[in-house]
């Protein structure tokens, strides 16, 4: 008998911990030979902690499961569990995804390399083994794979970029500052399937001719940085990493470092600040040599790309938003968890019919896309194709693939000066449109929510919005003015003024 339980961090808070370990004296107790595998979470959070038992037809899950749920699973009839949910795959959540990055998310154990090459891992470095670097910097680009981080700047290129740069040593850093509200991804897959960013980060050592590597990872993901820094060692000695050394740095918590070239300044071991570009990383980044910077979710798209060929990434997807987007849903939603799928399916599809609206019940006022810097999108722009341009049209962001869902019971004005009390906290203070403007910001809003002067000090908002916008020297400031200026421009009874009809808005 084979019982899967969880040990992502979501699971762990949970107590999945003491579930294994009352699953495991329960067997012993009755004399059943059990196997106990700790799996990574599948990102159905709200089933959390979700027990699997393998049977003929398949893995059956159990959740929210509690302590007082174990003997039940010895039962002889376990369909009539009260946590029963039916086979894990046909739970609508999973079934309706496009699983290529997180394809073993759940299934896997983490730490098993057998387990992991059972199920496809290392095919990709295996076939990029047997490319040029420039046909390994050629399959990237023609898969259409854009930066995950925020930026979606095209991967193949920056790649291709370091490659060709004259330097004795390249670097590959993988950014997993995994910093923004509402964001999971980045932890989901290193707790779950920390090969995967492995094996990618190999990849892009091989197509620019860099051979060391540095995963930045947050402090505040303990159980993360562990399992990783297991899994390399784990990958090391299997010789599967030959001219490569990979190492874990730990980062302390400044949002700051979420940008590249503060994240490059950290690892030198400076404080955090943003470097004025050019140089770009590409050129001159870690220690003043060619640097390819990633997100977490970029270098774990890449094994699939290898593998199944540039054109079957490149076959999913909209216009020049290809692959698939990890969508993670969380704040005020029924069912928040990860959730992979094609670009191109809209706002609407994503919160009312995967998420199943809010939690509370109550009607759904404000989605906050792509973390506190993103923009609020309201009910009716949820036609909103899940696409980066056609997000950019609508002054929005995709950002880290975050949605933070709030119902009617929310005050925007209260939410538009969180985002400036965010920037000045988090602001390293290098430019004075993100030092200044976002205090300024602050005190401004002050006064709208107060009563005074509000059209006056509004006007001063939306030109104090426009100077951080165009003025800061990093994406801190430049994208705080998203969240405060689409707050004012779809609620705008939330900042005394007279809300716009319907049609007009």
């Amino acid at each position: 008998m084979r019982i899967f339980v969880p040990r992502d961090s979501v699971s762990v808070a949970l107590g999945s911990d003491k579930l294994a370990a009352a699953i495991a004296a329960q067997a012993a107790e009755r004399g059943v030979d059990v196997s106990i595998i700790r799996n990574g979470s599948r990102g159905l959070f709200w089933l959390e902690p979700l027990v699997e038992i393998e049977t003929a037809q398949g893995r059956v899950g159990f959740g929210p499961m509690t302590l007082a749920d174990v003997p039940g699973l010895f039962a002889d009839n376990l369909a009539g569990h009260p946590k029963a949910v039916g086979l894990v795959e046909e739970i609508p959540f999973l079934a309706k995804q496009q699983r290529l990055t997180f394809a073993r998310c759940g299934i896997t154990d983490p730490l098993s390399l057998a387990d992991y090459q059972a199920h496809d891992g290392f095919k990709g470095l295996e076939k990029a083994r047997a490319l040029e670097p420039a046909a390994i910097c050629a399959a990237v680009k023609d898969s259409g794979l854009r930066g995950r981080g925020g930026a979606g700047f095209p991967t193949g290129i920056k790649w291709e970029t370091v490659r060709t740069a004259k330097a004795e040593q390249k670097y590959i850093v993988c950014n997993a500052d995994e910093g923004d509200s509402g964001t999971f991804a980045d932890r989901l897959i290193i707790e779950a399937d920390p090969f995967c960013l492995i094996e990618g980060m190999a990849i892009a050592g091989l197509a620019v001719g860099a051979t060391r590597g540095y995963v930045y990872l947050r402090s505040e993901y303990p159980l993360a940085i562990q399992i990783l820094r297991e899994a390399i060692v784990i990958a090391t000695e299997a010789g599967l990493l030959p001219n490569f050394a990979l190492e874990v740095r730990e980062g302390a918590g400044a949002y700051v470092c979420g940008e590249e070239t503060a994240l490059l300044d950290s690892l030198e071991g400076k404080r955090g600040m943003v470097r004025a570009k050019p140089p770009i990383p590409a050129l001159q980044g870690l220690f003043g040599q060619p640097t390819v910077i990633n997100n977490v979710l970029s270098l774990a798209a890449v094994p699939y790309i290898l593998d199944a060929g540039a054109a079957a990434y490149a076959a999913c997807g909209m216009g020049r938003s290809r692959g698939t987007m990890p969508v993670q849903l969380a704040g005020n939603i029924k069912h928040g968890g990860l959730f992979e799928i094609a670009f191109g399916i809209t706002l609407g599809e994503l919160i009312n019919d995967i998420g199943g609206g809010t939690a509370s019940g109550r009607p759904v006022r404000a989605v906050q896309a792509g973390g506190p810097l993103g923009a609020y999108f309201a009910p009716s722009q949820f036609d909103t194709p899940y696409d980066y341009e056609a997000f950019a049209a609508r002054d929005g962001l995709i950002g880290h693939g975050g949605l933070v869902v709030f119902d009617d019971t929310v005050d925007m004005a209260h939410m538009a000066r969180f985002a400036m009390e965010f920037c000045a906290h988090e602001s390293c203070g290098k430019c004075t449109p993100c030092r200044i403007g976002s205090t300024r910001g602050m005190e401004t809003l002050d006064k709208i929510m107060a009563g005074e002067k509000v059209a006056e000090n509004t006007e001063i908002l939306r030109d104090l919005c426009e100077t951080m916008k165009f003025g800061s020297l990093c994406a801190l400031g430049g994208f705080t003015p998203y969240p405060v200026v689409s707050a004012l421009n779809l609620f705008p009874e939330d900042f005394g003024a007279t809300p716009l009809p319907a049609a007009a808005e």
